[in-house]
This record gives C-alpha cells, sequence and structure tokens, in this order.
C-alpha cells in the first residue's frame, strides 16, 4: 500500500505542514528524513518508540533514515511540555546517555543496503558553534515575535523561562538546516508536541537558501488509553526499553495487558502486521475477547522487535509458568524476574527445617495451626509442587540452584525465600 494511505490507515498522521507538497515528494522520489531525541536519560521508554517506527515505515519505502541523538540539545532541554525549568545534566552524563540511546535505537533500523539508516549526533555540529556565529548566521533568521508564539515558550512565559530554554527551539531549527545542507534531509517527524520546533526548522531552511526549498514537516498524535490514564506508565513507572530498568518479561506484560479498547489501536501504531492481520486480529476482539490473541500478537512483536527472539522466548515460557503454577521448569534467573514483586522472606540459619515452622517463620501461614491445615489440605506448594506431610523437612534440595525457594499458598499468594 502506498506509504501516506497506509500511514492515514493506522491514525498516525497528526498534524503536516503541506499536505499536497509532501505527497507529490514521496511520489517523484526517495528521501531522507529524520527524527529526534534528547539523552535526558540512559533509556528511552515506551513513549519515545511511535516517531522512530515511523521513521522505520518510511525506510521500508525506500526512503533513507537520520536518526538523530541530541547530545547538544540534550545539555539545553527542551521546555515542550514542561513547566519548569529542566535540570542541567553534565556533559560526559549526557554524552555517556546518547551511547545508550544509540544501542538500543540500532534494534529499530537496517543500517546496511542503498536505504541504510545513518546515526547521528547533534553535539558533532552544534558544539562547534560559538556564540557570534549563532547569532549572526542563525538567530538572526528566527523573530522575537515569531519565538513568542509557539506554546511551548507561550505557556511558560508567566511561570518564566530562561534564555536557554528559549533558544532551545532555534537549535533545533539549527538541526534541520543542518541535515538539509549535508544529508539532502526533506522532512522531520516527531511528536506532536514538536511542531514548534519542527516549523522553527523549516523556517530557518528557508530564511537562510535562497532557492525555492522543499521541505516538510509532519507529526505524530500523542499515544492515549481509552481509560484517560497515561500510555506507558504502570505502578512501577515508565515501560523503559532498557532490559536493566524494565525487563523484557515485564514488557512483554505491559502489552499483553492492554485492555480491548486500546490493542487495535496499539497493533496499527506499533507494529508492523499487515492491514488483513490487524483487521483478523480486531475481529478476534469483538468474537473471541477471552482468547486475546490480538494482546499475545502484539506482546510478541513489540518484545521481539526491541529485545530479541530469545528475551521473547524466555518472557512467554516465565508467563505460561506462573498462569499454571508450574515452576520446575524455570531457572533461578527467571524466577526472580518473573516474582520480583512478590513478598520475600530471607533466612540467616542456612539449617534444615521443617515446613511447618518455615511457612510460620515467613508469615505465609499466621499460625502453627494454621499451616498443618493449609499443608493437609494440599494448599502449599514448594517450587510448584504439593507437599501434604506435616513431617517434611525443607534442605538444601529445596533450594532452586542453591538460591532461594518459591513456596504458594492457594492458588495466587506466593513467598520467595532467600
Amino acid at each position: 500500500m502506498e506509504l501516506l494511505k497506509d500511514l492515514e490507515w493506522r491514525g498516525i498522521i497528526y498534524q503536516q505542514t503541506d499536505e499536497e507538497g509532501m505527497k507529490e515528494l514521496l511520489e517523484k522520489e526517495k528521501i531522507a528524513l529524520y527524527c529526534g531525541v534528547d539523552p535526558t536519560a540512559d533509556s528511552m521508554h515506551i513513549g519515545h518508540l511511535l516517531p522512530f517506527l515511523t521513521l522505520r515505515r518510511f525506510q521500508q519505502h525506500g526512503h533513507r533514515p537520520l536518526v538523530l541523538v541530541g547530545g547538544a540539545t540534550g545539555l539545553i532541554g527542551d521546555p515542550s511540555g514542561k513547566k519548569e525549568e529542566r535540570s542541567l545534566q553534565t556533559l560526559e552524563t549526557v554524552l555517556h546517555n546518547a551511547d545508550c540511546l544509540k544501542g538500543q535505537l540500532t534494534k529499530i533500523f537496517d543500517f546496511d543496503g542503498d536505504n541504510g539508516a545513518i546515526m547521528l549526533n547533534n553535539y558533532d555540529w552544534i558544539g562547534k558553534i560559538d556564540m557570534v556565529t549563532f547569532l549572526r548566521d542563525y538567530g538572526k533568521y528566527i523573530g522575537i515575535n515569531y519565538m513568542l508564539a509557539k506554546d511551548t515558550i507561550a505557556s511558560r512565559l508567566e511561570t518564566g523561562i530562561s534564555f536557554t530554554e528559549f533558544t532551545y527551539t532555534i537549535l533545533q531549527g539549527i538541526d534541520f538546516n543542518h541535515l538539509y545542507d549535508n544529508h539532502n534531509c526533506k522532512l522531520q517527524i516527531g511528536g506532536s508536541d514538536q511542531w514548534g520546533n519542527i516549523t522553527t526548522g523549516l523556517e530557518m531552511i528557508r530564511k537562510s537558501h535562497d532557492e525555492a526549498v522543499k521541505a516538510f514537516g509532519m507529526t505524530i498524535p500523542l499515544v492515549t488509553k481509552a481509560d484517560g490514564t497515561k500510555f506507558g506508565k504502570t505502578e512501577g513507572g515508565a515501560i523503559w526499553l532498557d532490559p536493566e530498568k524494565t525487563t523484557p518479561y515485564e514488557f512483554y506484560q505491559f502489552w499483553i495487558n492492554a485492555a480491548d479498547a486500546d490493542v487495535v489501536k496499539y497493533m496499527k501504531f506499533f507494529t508492523f502486521l499487515s492491514h488483513e492481520e490487524i483487521e483478523g486480529l480486531a475481529r478476534s476482539v469483538e468474537s473471541e475477547p477471552h482468547l486475546r490473541k490480538a494482546q499475545k500478537s502484539l506482546a510478541e512483536e513489540m518484545t521481539r522487535l526491541i529485545h530479541g527472539q530469545a528475551a521473547l522466548g524466555q518472557a512467554i515460557k516465565i508467563s505460561a509458568a506462573l498462569f499454571s503454577g508450574d515452576v520446575r521448569n524455570l531457572s533461578a534467573a527467571e524466577i526472580e524476574v518473573g516474582f520480583k514483586d512478590v513478598p520475600s522472606f530471607s533466612r540467616n540459619n542456612t539449617d534444615d527445617i521443617n515446613l511447618v515452622e518455615l511457612i510460620v517463620e515467613a508469615k505465609i501461614s499466621p499460625s502453627k495451626r494454621q499451616a498443618r491445615e493449609d499443608i493437609q489440605n494440599g494448599a502449599i506448594s514448594i517450587n510448584g509442587e504439593k507437599v501434604t506431610d506435616l513431617e517434611y523437612v525443607v534442605t538444601e534440595a529445596d533450594k532452586i540452584e542453591g538460591q532461594f525457594m518459591l513456596v504458594r499458598r492457594g492458588k495466587k499468594k506466593y513467598t520467595l525465600i532467600k
């Protein structure tokens, strides 16, 4: 299907600077286009994904993605969506973060072939600009009235905005201008909050070039949940792309727990499934929602994309074991991941201990009498196996890889004993 029609079907296009002009350009030639992210943290979260996945859709249609990490702009701070000044980070921190983000972005794009993606860091050119050059060669093109009309700036005038953040939009304009001159970049895409910065770039290009300029901007809608809560957030915080911050299992669980009201939209936004596949899964949501086929497909597609096939396999294995209660085939590392949020109890004494005493000591059962009843009634399992013997003694053999054991009372109450 034609690229723009596909983007429209998926609901990805929010704003365009010149709809007809861009359509004509894309029909006529393969272009370079860019999207950027500031390295304000050492990992992106899933709220960053949609613009970059959209960039990848352009690559699949033969266009060249320029993937920009803002080492320079990250030192300043984008006022977009902020009610107060950002805390400035050191150059060392920002460049470290930039390297971390580059590693995550390499998983999304193909860097080989005629339209292989190019990874860029704007510190390489903005970092070389002195103050006089900034004012003469760039600041001269962008009027104060023009900047005051930007929503991101206007919204901060009452509470206050520093000159540093006030000039951020000019730095983004420099980026677009630099990429236009050096990489023949014709299009910038970004989230809906980046509209002001994108149009500043177009203004910079228009005023600094004599020839007729054909460059464009496009934004993508803010991703929202049907219930009004913020997308990409859980009780534990943001869903990060870094597996050390959000494990592949937790990442998988986020997507598989998508509400029926959201899952089709998420498949259109985030996956590269075909229209026919998505429409088939949408019908399944309507006719057989209990099977959660759409959620499983979404979770598999996203986990495979960001963490790879091996991590996806582990996430599915842990999920299946937790659902069935049969954890005997999980490794210690997998149990630690899958049960990181369950109550835990640490024993300093490594001696053997009667099971009744252990589950009272760990407060799994409130008393010895209740503990005996629980064991006799088959309510207690150790590492997935029921134990009904009141004389059962917990030994070294019950520890998974010599580290801990998992005790379950009833169907869902787990305790990790270390």
